[in-house]
């Protein structure tokens, strides 16, 4: 369940109408349901096994959705987060996460990086070359603390629901091979020795993907994982936390419908316990889309139309920069009309697209939908993964609003900018300041 549905003829955010909120903060803006958000975590949590015993825990991917109210939430539910950054850790920490419950991601990590991570006290790094195993030993050794890591190995499994999403390939960028795994063990060991300053490694990560929906790839990565395992145990090397990553994907045709997500978590969990059950090591998990994708939508107004002999554009005060995974991926987002249609309503084929000079400005294509008119709202479902977190100010566009709705209530967890603000962000260098 999403928690958005029409209440006599108006769409409703839980038990909030969207006109209302629209009327207060402007359009376009994002609104997200606590009640989605905490049913999802709870959902996945429980299936997982993640129940405070130790043997799971569940690492929020923040890079889906970073906003604090969204954090914070989740925070009070116990969950962790998987950062990708020093600025998401930072946010995390800052939204009630704390740093025993962070994990720090990523294929490119600075020694910055590094350094606040490991000064911060997090709980894990995910290592993904030798170079960054060599630079975190240094850093560890120099602030006189001992990290522990994992590495994340690339199964050459790849899955997921675009090519560019895909991530447990050989040909993606992320993670050191199979083949490799032994003897960076041995390599962490003699940086570091056993006991004193440095890296810990404790075992290892893999993620092949995002948007899955079946399971018979991750099975493959996990049996890769389980074997490697067996080979550093056989090679006399701890292996005590295994990180399965995230990326089980939602329904973005059928948003109204979650049932099947119960239906994937637990044929996802049966699968981890088929094959790892016996390992008798932690289990990480780092779901992101599957939490907070049904519990957001993108609401805009529509501003117009270019009726042509062939098509009809319907033009929003969205655009690309607000919601990129359209322009970005092809994705699908349904769109519901705020006011729902009466029956017998006439419906027109729409390419709904927002105002920026692109042609892939565009979020659908010939799209039946009860006949618009000029002012009309309408919501992009399906919107709280990757849509305000990918945003950008292209075209010198304000970012959008985020909402968060509890019940009945509603709160503006990030405000529209001024102009002035946008502004200010640049300097004027010194031989260009003053009049011409």
């Amino acid at each position: 369940m999403h928690h958005f549905s029409y209440r006599g003829s108006v769409l409703h955010a839980e038990d909030v109408p969207v006109p209302a909120i629209a009327e207060a903060v402007g359009t376009p803006f994002y609104c997200y349901a606590t009640a989605t958000i905490e049913r999802h975590y709870r959902v996945f949590a429980e299936a997982v096994g993640a129940n405070g015993s130790g043997h799971a825990r569940v690492f929020y991917a923040m890079k889906a959705n970073s906003n604090a109210g969204v954090l914070a939430t989740l925070a009070r539910l116990g969950a962790g987060a998987d950062t990708v950054s020093e600025g998401e850790i930072r946010r995390a920490i800052a939204a009630g996460i704390p740093a025993e419950r962070i994990v720090l991601s990523g294929v490119g990590k600075t020694e910055a990086e590094l350094a606040y991570a490991v000064a911060a006290g997090i709980y894990q790094i995910n290592i993904e070359t030798e170079g960054e195993l060599e630079m975190l030993a240094r850093v560890a050794a120099r602030l006189g603390r001992r990290q522990a890591a994992v590495f994340r190995v690339n199964p050459d499994v790849g899955a997921g629901g675009h090519a560019k999403i895909t991530t447990g390939s050989s040909d993606n960028k992320f993670g050191i091979s199979i083949e490799e795994a032994v003897r960076l063990y041995g390599r962490a060991r003699q940086l570091s020795g056993v006991g004193g300053p440095g890296v810990e490694m404790v075992g290892l990560a893999v993620h092949i993907g995002s948007q899955i929906r079946e399971t018979g790839e991750l099975e493959a990565a996990f049996l890769k994982l389980r074997q490697t395992t067996e080979a550093l145990r056989a090679s006399g090397y701890a292996v005590s936390r295994l990180d399965l990553g995230g990326g089980l994907g939602i329904p973005y045709d059928v948003p109204v419908d979650f049932d099947h997500g119960p239906d994937l978590i637990h044929a996802y969990a049966a699968v981890v316990n088929r094959v790892l059950g016996d390992l008798g090591v932690e289990l990480g998990y780092e779901p992101g889309r599957i939490i907070v994708g049904n519990a957001g939508i993108l609401v805009t107004r529509v501003i117009g139309f270019n009726r042509r002999p062939a098509k009809a554009f319907a033009i929003v005060d969205a655009a690309m920069n607000d919601l990129v995974r359209p322009a970005m991926y092809d994705a699908y987002h349904e769109i519901w009309p705020v006011q729902a249609p009466a029956a017998g309503a006439p419906v027109e084929s729409y390419d709904v697209v927002g105002p920026i000079c692109e042609s892939s400005d565009s979020f659908a294509s010939a799209r039946p939908l009860p006949r618009l008119a000029e002012g009309d709202l309408v919501a992009l479902m399906t919107a709280g993964a990757y849509g305000s977190a990918m945003s950008s100010t292209y075209n010198s566009r304000l970012l959008v609003p985020e909402v968060l709705v509890n019940g009945r209530d509603f709160a503006v967890v990030r405000p529209r900018p001024s102009y002035d603000d946008l502004i200010a962000l640049d300097r004027m260098p010194p031989w260009l300041a003053g009049p011409a």
